[in-house]
């Protein structure tokens, strides 16, 4: 189980010669394993930032993080590389790979590594599990927006995270789909225990998660668990006043 800790992280962007943009200002915060999180605030408020510092794309100038009790940001080498194997990403924009057909982007990612599974039998079954059976030799251009979300999903979740990180999954699609978005994640969630945590500006999106934290300038303004016996209505307006 991935329990997620953050402890005094700060990361910090050059902009010029003088200018120091406080992406993440000395965050601390505890995130229990399996919880689904979503990451609320404007645009440059540092969501996808501490994305990328969890999901050890980016290191913090400062503070440690720690997932499932391996403190992330003293890691090195080929450490670092299998601790990236445990994650999970999805993006808004899909980075499929326009040649490559669904199942071989869904491949893709796993394709330099040694596994202990059939790469191509674990992808079929994804494909299958995400509602795309029989879409496996269609390339990118031929899907939808929602079936290459799915694709992309499939391949987040090929090698069995412990951490999912989305990064406004639903921002490019319409509110249907984006709707069978979330209920796929969610499902996939319950079938397959990982932590997750989701950046979106939608307050639709944030409830229906269990808890959310919303940022600003970097820092967390609010933080607000869901997990209570609240009506969907009220959930998305609670949401909303974060805003």
């Amino acid at each position: 189980m991935a329990e997620i800790e953050l402890r005094g992280v700060r990361k910090t962007y050059g902009v010029g010669r003088e200018k120091r943009v406080k992406a993440i200002d000395d965050i601390t915060l505890p995130l229990a394993a399996t919880s689904v999180v979503a990451l609320t605030g404007a645009s440059g408020s540092g969501k996808s930032t501490l994305l990328h510092l969890i999901g050890a794309m980016e290191k913090p100038d400062s503070g440690t993080i720690t997932v499932a009790g391996s403190e992330v940001t003293a890691l090195r080498g080929g450490a670092l590389a299998a601790y990236r194997r445990t994650v999970g990403f999805v993006f808004q924009r899909y980075h499929l790979l326009p040649g490559l057909t669904a199942l071989d982007n869904v491949i893709a990612s796993v394709l330099p590594y040694r596994t202990p599974f059939d790469k191509r039998k674990r992808a079929r079954e994804l494909l299958t599990a995400v509602g795309l059976s029989g879409r496996e030799t269609a390339l990118p251009s031929k899907l939808s927006g929602g079936e290459q979300q799915r694709v992309a999903i499939a391949r987040a979740l090929v090698n069995d995270p412990a951490v999912l990180l989305a990064d406004e999954p639903t921002g490019n699609l319409d509110s249907a789909t984006a709707a069978d978005i979330l209920r796929l994640l969610t499902e996939v969630r319950r079938q397959h225990p990982m932590t997750v945590l989701l950046a979106t500006h939608d307050p639709q999106v944030a409830a229906q998660c269990e808890r959310v934290i919303r940022l600003r300038d970097g820092a967390v303004v609010q933080d607000v668990d869901l997990t209570g016996e609240y009506p969907a209505a009220e959930m998305i307006r609670r949401i909303g006043q974060l805003g």
